[in-house]
């Protein structure tokens, strides 16, 4: 696996994050025309989100068992194929229900496809360098805040909003026409089981961490699930700004995607997360304070963006580092939680907004945050605890995958540049 240089797989992994981040989170920004032609009202368009995202966190552990004893690239290619699907139905859907069951397709594949990406990104690289690979492949989905977001936003008001999302259905594509010939093979793990899933669910660390994701996520997407309607009541924006805005947030983003990794050599994993849920904190605090100004709102947001992507790397090494040998399972059910509370969120937002205003809004992510940071404190008070170790049956040849995985917690702190 390490004869080749890992960076052209990477990337094709990440390029395919960026697909299903963009498949995920583009009818933010589309809301408007979106909701024009569907005759639905701007904000009920965060209940796509919500859609996409429970799919996507119920699916996730589920496939994660069923297709478990298959062959990596096999299945990403199955996901990717759901999701083309499902980004084509959602082209063409000519009513607001067709649409929402073609996001439940595209929602299945991606829950297919992400964690087995993430997972597999982290194997194909040496034990020290699992923060930069993980952080390599999320970071299409951070590419998709920068770009998929922002540019669906700008093209649906040029070119409409279904050819945006037939955009993305090429996207998805291309990623399928490339995996095969960059990715090598890549061995099936330690197949799950309902009995493996409990084991592993009574490690003292494995609740709290996946806790603290989904919590954090709830408290995001709460505001970020409704931000086109959100921006332009809170601060006014009128349909470009809104693309902007997430333009800067998603281009902030990217660099917190790059300094993550580099806090947890630095800092570990504990107070990296620690220094995110800070961040985090003042961010909602200082959206529920600021003047409705729009250059504040979008400063606001800037430090937002930087503060998110400091968490997610991070949050998904802590885990893989954990039980290395489960890696592939425990990245299912942390992004079933990230989706879960992206769901969660979404449809507090979609809902609260109308009730509760903007400002109101804003004030409501402090609350699932103030969990996270309880629940990240036990998670650390539980790093010293004995493992209890999930004992799976392996498939044949995945002893060889996982060799280098076998590292403590805390191994990432060599360098890995």
């Amino acid at each position: 696996m390490r004869t080749r240089s890992s960076t052209p797989a990477l990337v094709t992994l990440a390029l395919g994050y960026f697909a299903l981040g963009t498949a995920s989170l583009a009818v933010v920004g589309l809301s408007a025309p979106i909701a024009a032609d569907l005759h639905v009202r701007p904000a009920t368009i965060g209940t796509l989100v919500t859609v996409f995202s429970l799919v996507f966190a119920l699916a996730a552990p589920l496939t994660a068992v069923v297709l478990g004893r298959m062959e990596r690239r096999r299945v990403m290619l199955i996901g990717l194929a759901l999701m083309l699907a499902g980004g084509l139905g959602s082209a063409l859907a000519p009513t607001f229900a067709t649409l929402v069951a073609s996001r439940v397709v595209a929602g299945l594949g991606a829950a297919i496809f992400g964690p087995v990406a993430s997972a597999t990104g982290s194997m194909i690289v040496p034990a020290e360098q699992r923060p930069r690979a993980l952080a390599v492949v999320f970071g299409g989905m951070t590419a998709a805040t920068v770009l998929g977001v922002p540019l669906a936003s700008a093209a649906g008001t040029t070119i409409g909003w279904r050819w945006t999302l037939a955009a993305v259905v090429i996207l998805t594509g291309a990623v399928m026409a490339l995996l095969p010939g960059l990715l090598p093979p890549v061995e099936a793990g330690p197949a799950p089981t309902a009995r493996g899933f409990a084991r592993m669910l009574r490690n003292p660390g494995v609740v709290p961490i996946i806790s603290t994701t989904l919590l954090v996520l709830t408290a995001q997407f709460t505001v970020y699930g409704v931000a086109g309607a959100y921006l332009a009541t809170r601060f006014g924006a009128s349909t470009g700004m809104v693309s902007l805005t997430l333009l800067v947030f998603g281009a902030v983003g990217m660099v917190g995607n790059v300094v993550g990794p580099r806090l947890y050599t630095r800092l570990g994993g504990a107070k990296t997360i620690a220094a995110a849920l800070a961040g985090l904190t003042v961010t909602f605090a200082a959206l529920t304070a600021v003047p409705g100004a729009l250059p504040v709102g979008v400063g606001v947001f800037a430090f937002w963006a930087f503060f998110n992507t400091v968490f997610m790397a991070p949050q998904q090494t802590r885990l893989v580092e954990l039980l290395p040998e489960q890696r592939g399972v425990l990245l299912a059910l942390n992004a079933s939680a990230l989706y879960l509370g992206m769901s969660l969120g979404s449809l507090l937002g979609s809902g609260l907004l109308p009730a509760l205003g903007a400002r109101g809004l804003s004030a409501l992510p402090l609350v699932p945050l103030a969990l996270a940071v309880g629940a990240h404190m036990l998670s650390v008070r539980s790093a010293g605890r004995p493992q209890v170790l999930a004992t799976p049956t392996r498939t044949p040849g995945a002893t060889r995958v996982e060799s280098s995985a076998k590292a403590p917690l805390g191994a990432s702190a060599a360098t890995h540049h």
